[in-house]
């Protein structure tokens, strides 16, 4: 009987090692953009990932102020200046992955291996159809020309997206030629700046403006609740660096207490299969460029990206944010 309680006790125990030990993930993107995706994940794999969602700033303090006694083994959120960010708070640690090295091309990575992109998202031009013609528009650094004065609508410059595309015009531009630019952006404002892309893209279709700066997939959706809007997209700085880019991302946290199964839902997420999935789910491209982008993205044509590495959204994002405020952009 002896015998058989402690053979009962050991075979408890292998089977206690089989359980895949869950994964707890930190998530600043839409439960409803995610869930689908781990369902898929969690049949494949048996590893249940657990989601604990808020905005990123509260995630980002949360996670410094639990330290190593934090339950988050991966950090997942939109933006490479808020990645940055967090890597500067030192929430990751490095990992090594040939896999995701092989997956994400370099620029839409961090180069000390601490986080990774997965989704893309263009910020780019989108005008009034009605009143614009494709040849009329370039860059970015045009719609500061007189010629779109009162013609030009933004999103606010409280918004991250706004931060990191100023950011990146710094690292191309340089300062003097970029703080012209934000200048003359907001000498062209139609009207007091909007608080979500959505918003401003209405006000597009609406006349309100002609011209302005929008991430592709608040025009994927709107287009696809009215898709008779006369608002189309147009692929700045064709001619010069290309179209800033940016990414959602993720990457193991320091005190990850399953590190092991952190990268390899990472790795996962970085694949075809899951590639598919995340990006189409939001209308955004995939950062493996061995996946083709879901037919809706694909309709709107393709367009050189800017290869500046998306880590100067961070980086250079708090000049950004003075250059902005210098100049008057709300």
């Amino acid at each position: 009987m002896k015998t058989h309680l402690m053979l009962a006790a050991v075979l408890a125990g292998f089977a206690g090692h089989a359980v895949a030990e869950d994964v707890v993930v930190y998530s600043a993107r839409a439960e409803q953009l995610l869930k689908p995706i781990i369902e898929v994940y969690k049949k494949e794999t048996g590893v249940n990932i657990k989601l604990v969602s808020d905005k990123e700033g509260p995630l980002m303090e949360r996670l410094r102020a639990e330290g190593s006694n934090s339950p988050a083994d991966l950090l997942l959120t939109v933006d490479a200046g808020n990645l940055w960010q967090a890597s500067k708070m030192g929430l990751f640690k490095p990992v090594k992955s040939p896999l995701l090295d092989a997956n994400i091309p370099s620029y839409l990575r961090d180069p000390g291996h601490e986080w990774y992109g997965l989704s893309i998202r263009a910020r780019t031009i989108f005008y009034n159809t009605q009143k614009v013609k494709p040849g009329q528009l370039s860059s970015y650094a045009d719609l500061a020309d007189p010629k779109w004065k009162g013609k030009l609508c933004l999103r606010t410059s409280k918004k991250v997206y706004n931060q990191s595309l100023v950011a990146m015009m710094l690292s191309d531009l340089g300062p003097v030629k970029t703080e012209k630019v934000v200048k003359g952006w907001v000498d062209n404002l139609a009207t007091r700046e909007f608080p979500d892309d959505t918003k401003m893209l209405e006000a597009i279709a609406a006349g309100q403006c002609e011209v302005g700066i929008a991430n592709t997939y608040y025009y994927g959706r709107l287009m696809e609740k009215s898709p008779n809007l006369p608002v189309g997209i147009f692929w700045a700085d064709q001619a010069g660096k290309g179209t800033h880019v940016n990414i959602s991302g993720a990457g193991v946290v320091k005190h990850a207490k399953n590190e092991k199964g952190a990268l390899k839902f990472l790795e996962w997420l970085s694949s075809a299969k899951a590639q598919n999935m995340f990006a189409d789910v939001n209308m955004e491209f995939p950062v493996n460029p061995k996946v083709k982008p879901d037919a809706r993205v694909a309709a709107w044509g393709d367009f050189k990206h800017s290869y500046i590495n998306v880590a100067n959204a961070g980086s250079r994002q708090a000049e950004a944010v003075k250059l902005m405020d210098r100049v008057g952009y709300k």
